[in-house]
């Protein structure tokens, strides 16, 4: 019998089941990869704090019953009575999804390029975790707070206290009955950290990663110089570099559509050319930004329109040969792009792509033209990257060729116009009873032919030693006519 589907049959999810009941809307996953996510929510926080100049030093521990520690030293999360709200701002910011002070970009001079961005974040991971406490110290105050599954327990308490600095503590323990898998290792903590540390000069993470055997894993995380140290750490410069690291910085106002606003964007890129490493990565308001999006498009145009204007103004494409592709610079190419803007928009909440056009035209123009100019004052280099570009593109068309030409050769039917020679087939064409005989040399070929049963046996003759391919490269090896007709039959 069919449910009844009436007027009552129409619910909304309220308070925490909001995020409880479908992690995954926020956090991308309610696997592991969405409790990683419901971390970093809480850490970029503490790092939009410190860009804005409070704190240069984040504390990440990870205990053992698997709960999870973000201290930072900037001004406090504000928690007290909000006039204009009507409601304290704890339960704005804890307990309500689009709450914050991150609206206003462009506005005003706070948070201008914070990774925060939706006023989800910490309430939703706040939502979704078995318990969390929080402690902020700010106004001559030690402001403490205390949640269960979702749920304020004993409201604000709030003691008049002495303390060395400013700043948030949250601890929390992400919650099974939300997560299916909430044992997050320290590799995701290493590379997310890592990442924020490339992006933020000068910033320390420090990361206690506490293992159930007793075992504690203690490591830092700060680059000075940002991304050229970086890129410098991927490739130490060797003979088998191809160029120094080079560095760019740069501004733009505009707008996406021309009914909208303007606002800014701050760009920065270091690119470097090796033999030996190959990486590019994007990010973008400090949010490592997998999926590229508009800054991929971006680069592509850019580093393929430069460097084929290089290879086409000095002459070095043969007669019809076809344009560079962004795949043959990439093989050769280490880039990372370090952006910021007022104004950004995401793919979605996990933040692993953005969509603004205005921001892919700006580092379009901003790349190209640096390349260029990179081009211009740095020659020995740029003839040495130009030449091992074309060299990439060459070797890939040669490779593509191969396996074209091979593909057509195995592809093709055996029938009277395209006959492996000297082949003997059977009868049956049942797959699962052929069997094939491989003899030596026409006269085994003819004494067999005799001696086996037609129904089902198929014989192909070879002649001798053909080739030993443990030691012949693929080429080679289907260049031999015996291997191709062996492979087709």
């Amino acid at each position: 019998m069919a449910k009844k589907y009436g007027n009552e049959s129409i619910t909304a999810l309220k308070g925490a089941d909001r995020v409880r009941k479908r992690p995954g809307v926020i956090f991308g996953s309610d696997g592991l990869e969405g409790c990683e996510h419901s971390v970093f929510e809480i850490v970029s926080n503490s790092i939009d704090e410190a860009k804005e100049g409070y704190g240069k030093v984040i504390e990440i521990t990870r205990y053992p019953d698997l709960s999870i520690e973000v201290r930072d030293f900037g001004r406090g999360i504000p928690l007290d009575w909000n006039v204009k709200e009507e409601k304290y701002n704890w339960e704005l910011v804890f307990c309500e999804l689009y709450a914050g002070g991150k609206y206003d970009k462009g506005e005003s001079e706070s948070y201008l390029y914070s990774l925060g961005l939706n006023g989800l974040g910490l309430c939703a991971t706040q939502y979704s975790s078995e318990y969390m406490d929080v402690t902020v110290c700010r106004d001559g105050y030690e402001h403490k707070l205390y949640f269960e599954k979702g749920e304020n327990v004993g409201g604000l308490y709030k003691e008049e206290k002495r303390y060395r600095s400013t700043g948030t503590t949250i601890k929390w323990r992400p919650d099974l009955d939300v997560f299916t898998d909430i044992n997050i290792p320290v590799e995701f903590f290493r590379e997310s950290l890592k990442r924020q540390a490339v992006v933020n000069a000068g910033l320390t993470f420090k990361l206690n990663y506490q293992m159930q055997g007793g075992e504690a894993i203690k490591e830092e995380y700060r680059y000075e110089n940002g991304i050229v140290d970086y890129i410098n750490e991927l490739c130490p410069e060797n003979e088998r570099r191809l160029s120094t690291t080079a560095f760019y910085e740069g501004e733009a106002t505009g707008r996406d559509r021309a009914d909208m606003k303007d606002y800014k964007v701050k760009m920065s890129a270091a690119f470097a050319f090796s033999n030996d490493v190959q990486r590019i990565e994007y990010y973008h308001n400090s949010s490592y930004l997998e999926y590229g999006g508009a800054p991929d498009k971006a680069a592509r145009s850019a580093f393929v329109s430069a460097i084929d204007a290089y290879i086409k103004q000095n002459n070095k494409y043969t007669k019809n040969e076809s344009k560079i592709t962004f795949n043959d610079i990439s093989d050769s190419l280490i880039l990372v792009t370090n952006c910021f803007s007022t104004v950004v928009s995401y793919e979605n909440q996990t933040k692993k792509s953005i969509t603004n056009k205005f921001i892919q035209e700006a580092m379009t123009d901003f790349l190209r033209k640096n390349i260029e100019i990179y081009f211009i004052e740095n020659r020995p280099e740029a003839e040495k990257i130009a030449n091992q570009v074309l060299l990439n593109k060459r070797s890939r068309e040669t490779a593509e060729r191969t396996r074209t030409n091979l593909k057509k050769k195995l592809m093709g039917s055996i029938d009277v116009t395209n006959r492996v020679d000297k082949f003997v087939d059977c009868r049956t064409k049942d797959i699962s009873k052929r069997e094939l005989y491989i003899v030596e040399g026409d006269s085994a070929l003819g004494a067999c032919k005799l001696g086996r049963d037609a129904n089902f046996q198929a014989i192909m003759p070879v002649r001798g030693k053909i080739l030993n391919c443990l030691k012949a490269d693929f080429e080679k090896i289907f260049k031999s006519e015996i291997i191709t007709n062996l492979i087709k039959v």
